[in-house]
Parts: structure tokens; sequence; C-alpha cells
């Protein structure tokens, strides 16, 4: 039987939803621009400034238990308020972190942030699941996707045209001109550049949190196990049902690990969001490095191609595609684009002329180009796992929710893996190669993975 709301019209829900995942797009994706400007500021080399994706991405593993506990106590409306309070925190945190310009604060606020949107995602992501049947949920998360992408890809452009503006006289050639106290003035004023944006963002969030906390929100119903097709799964139906009634989450999270396609979900997920942060938040980077003089929107371009995933995928699922089959194409497309950054040139803009010009974008070197695109090959992943491995879970829906969300570490460690390969090896092309194996396990749990129900 399909979760779903009481009595209640499934519309208020989708447009709140929809607005939190614009706020978890804006938040998490203006890293993609932040990176290249405190790379300048706080003067880093890549792996350093990447610890700004571990940073943020890190709080979803050490703060995802935690959450889902304050969720399953204070419920989902009560919690997604605190999550927000938690996040005017954080944004709150960027103003003194920017007069200091001490990148210790910026990754403090960062880690903040990061806390308020776990409690966010780990209550939203149930919400879309359950709203109505499984076999649309991936439909349903790719519209939020688009929302979330959408956001995305805006805050690059604010972001350039707001803070990036006159970044000629920062480049490393200008600062050697200057004295150290010079140099120590111009990056302290680059730095301050941050206070006024954080300032409207504390004041959208508190809005938000106001607005989340007066509505009239339906919590939803979990109560309904999914039926067991034969006497283990009712055995373990069974278990799970007495540790929801003794209300013992350490049962719970027992319970979840007798889930194979949760578990090989978690893993999936933990692949999936490591190669989309590096998608959205390394291409900054990497043109930066190639000599782009546009580099401060580039992620601008992965999340364009990720909206156009998304789109297709609320066009073809469920009715000509199933979830399982727009991951096993995400799976490919993702080994496919990886293995064009590895080949493609660094200097000719061949597919760019062919594409992006045609209709006014700027061009960028094709290996660039092939970075961008896997925001298409990644848009669908995070929608279609996310039914696949939480079928079946019943009461345990929010607990194997939390562990899905942990899968989100990968946007924290994957990342920092990637900047130790390009700093060591002086080649942020070849480090590249590392997102291979990931779409691999990836394309292992679209054909295999998602249908192994016992161990």
């Amino acid at each position: 039987m399909t979760t779903s709301f009481k009595q209640q019209s499934s519309f208020f829900p989708m447009l709140l939803i929809g607005i939190l995942f614009f706020v978890f797009g804006f938040v998490t994706w203006l890293n993609g621009a932040l990176i290249p400007f405190l790379k300048i500021v706080c003067e880093l080399n890549e792996f350093q400034a990447l610890l700004v994706a571990f940073a943020f991405y890190i709080a979803y593993v050490v703060m995802a238990l935690p959450m889902s506990v304050l969720l399953n106590r204070f419920g989902y409306k009560h919690g997604m308020t605190i999550g927000l309070g938690i996040m005017v925190l954080g944004s709150v945190l960027f103003i003194p972190a920017a007069q200091s310009a001490h990148y210790a604060f910026f990754l403090l606020a960062l880690f903040v942030l990061g806390t308020g949107l776990t409690i966010l995602q780990t209550a939203a992501n149930p919400y879309i699941v359950c709203i109505g049947p499984r076999e649309s949920a991936a439909m349903r998360i790719s519209i939020m996707g688009i929302v979330n992408k959408g956001a995305g890809f805006i805050v690059p452009l604010i972001f350039a045209a707001w803070i990036l503006t006159g970044m000629e006289q920062y480049t490393e050639e200008a600062m050697a001109l200057l004295t150290p106290e010079q140099q120590a003035i111009e990056l302290q004023a680059l730095s301050n550049r941050l206070v006024v944006p954080y300032l409207y963002m504390t004041a959208a969030l508190l809005g938000l949190m106001a607005f989340v906390h007066f509505s009239r929100l339906p919590e939803p119903d979990l109560s309904e196990p999914e039926p067991a097709a034969d006497a283990v799964t009712t055995l373990v139906a069974e278990t799970e049902q007495a540790a929801m009634t003794t209300k013992s989450m350490e049962s719970d999270w027992r319970a979840i690990w007798r889930h194979p396609q949760l578990v090989l979900g978690f893993i999936a997920l933990f692949f999936y969001v490591g190669v989309e942060v590096i998608a959205g938040d390394s291409i900054g980077l990497y043109g930066q490095g190639l000599g782009v003089a546009h580099f401060g929107v580039l992620t601008s371009y992965t999340m364009a191609f990720m909206v156009a995933g998304y789109l297709l995928g609320v066009l073809l699922i469920p009715r000509y595609l199933s979830q399982s089959s727009a991951l096993l194409g995400s799976a490919l497309a993702g080994l496919v684009f990886t293995l064009g950054i590895l080949l493609s040139s660094t200097e000719q803009s061949v597919l760019s002329d062919w594409t992006l010009s045609l209709v006014g974008i700027p061009a960028v070197p094709d290996s660039v180009l092939f970075v961008a695109l896997l925001g298409f090959a990644n848009a669908l992943v995070w929608p279609a796992v996310w039914p696949l491995a939480l079928q079946g879970l019943g009461r345990l829906t929010a607990t194997g929710s939390a562990l899905l969300i942990m899968g989100i570490a990968g946007g924290a460690l994957l990342p920092l893996v990637y900047g130790y390969l390009a700093h060591s090896s002086g080649n942020s092309q070849s480090a590249y190669w590392m997102l291979l194996p990931c779409y691999a396990f990836i394309l292992f749990y679209a054909v295999k993975g998602h249908k192994i129900k016992q161990w």
C-alpha cells in the first residue's frame, strides 16, 4: 500500500517542499563560486580550497542520525523549522568570517549551514517519495531537482555579478606587484564583499523559517509497512514493527541493515554525490587553472545541463522510462563524459563552437564542457536511487532516509581526493579518472544492486 498524506491535498506540501529545494540549491551550489573566490582571498592551493566542500558535506555524516532522532521527536514540520533556524546561524557566521578573512571561520560557518540542510533534506525527501505512487516518485523528485538545480544555475551568475566583478586586479601577476601590506589590504577588501550578500541570505532564511512555522503543513503517514513477500520479509517487518513500538532508535538502526537495496543505495549515493559535487564545485577551479576568464560562472554550465536532465526525467518517467533504466542510462553517460574529460583538448573549444556559441553562451575548452556535461549524466541518479532504496521500508523510512542522507558524505570526501590528485600530480585534467569507478558502481546498482532484497 502506498504511503500517503491523510485527508490532505498534496499541492501545498509540494509547493512548500519546492521552496525548500530552491533553498537547498541556492545554498549548496553557492559553494561552486565560493571555492575559487576563497582560493584567492585565503591564498589556498586546490586541495585546501576543496575543504569548502568537505566542511559543508561532512555535516551530513556527523549530523544525519542526530537529526533523524530530532525529526522523530518533534515531527517533520517543526524539524524543518529547526533546520532553517540552524541555517540562519550559519549564514550569520559568514559575516565575522568575511570580516576576519580567516579560512577556519569560513569552514565553521559552512559546517553549520550543512547541519541545517541535513535535517531539511532528511525531512523533505521522504515527503516527495511518499506523497504519491512510488512508481512516479522519481518524476516528482525530478521536479524538485529542476527547482534545486535552477537555483544552482542562478546563484553563480548572481555571485559573479555581485562579488566577482573587477577580479583582474587579484590575479597572481597583479598581486605580485604589491607589497605584503598592500596585498593584505586588497584581500581584506575582497573578503568584505561577502558581508552584504549573507545579510540578505540571513533575512530570507528568517522569513522562510517563519513561513514554515505558521503553515499548515501535514505530517506524512509512514505507519503502514509495505506488504511482505515471504516468511523472511514478514519476520523482518514484525521486527521493525516491534522496534517502532518501543521507539528504540538503536533497534531501528540495526533493522535497516537487513535491507541490501538500502545499504547498496547508500553506497551508490555516496559515489553519486561525490561525482556531482566534483562536477559542480571543481569546474570553476579547473577553468580558472586553464585561464577561462568567466570561471566564476562555470558552475551554472553544470547546473544548466542538470536541469535539462531533470526535464527529461519529468517527461519520460515512469511512462516511457523506468527508474532503474534511467539510472542505467545515467551511469553509462557518466562513464562516457568522464572519458571525454580525460581525452579531449584543454585548449580547443570545438564542441562549444558547435553548440553553446550558437545560442550566445561563452565558449569553454572541450574538456571543461565535458565536466559540465556530467551534470546531465548526474541529474536522474538521485531521484532514481531514492525510491528504489526506500522500497519496502515502511515505518523504517525515516531512519532509512537518514542513512541515505549520510551518503552525501561522498560530497565531502571524494572532492578532497580529486583535490589531492590534482595538486600532487599538477594535472587537474588527469585527476578526473577517479570518477570512472564511481560511475561503475552506480551502473552495478542500476543493473543488479537494487534488486537484492536479502543478503
